[in-house]
């Protein structure tokens, strides 16, 4: 894959920018981190975010902020979101580690 693009998820009010965003990103064969945080969080209970899922699925990984998910009641460690697998869900910590490791980074 040519480059890595970081996306960093922490308003609920992107949905089909997000979409759009990624759908352009793999088109371009770019790879993908997502990390959904603070209100980002609220996404995932979404009846459509297995779509988001399917279109990353092969082109990058997803991750959450469990911190936030437990914070929003939205569940905890065991809680099963498309596209994110336990090992995802995360701290902070990994959205540091998404800055390092991507070439381009844009915030939603």
């Amino acid at each position: 894959m040519a480059d890595k693009l970081g996306i960093f998820v922490s308003s609920d009010e992107n949905w089909d920018q997000l979409l759009k965003t990624v759908r352009a990103a793999v088109a371009r064969d770019k790879e993908l981190i997502i990390f959904f945080t603070h209100r980002g969080t609220y996404l995932c209970k979404r009846p459509d975010f297995s779509e988001l899922g399917k279109i990353v699925e092969g082109h990058g990984k997803m991750s959450l902020c469990l911190v936030s998910l437990k914070a929003h009641n939205l569940g905890d460690e065991n809680t099963s979101i498309p596209g994110i697998a336990n090992k995802d869900f995360a701290t902070q910590a990994r959205h540091g580690e998404l800055i390092e490791e991507t070439d381009r980074y844009l915030a939603l």
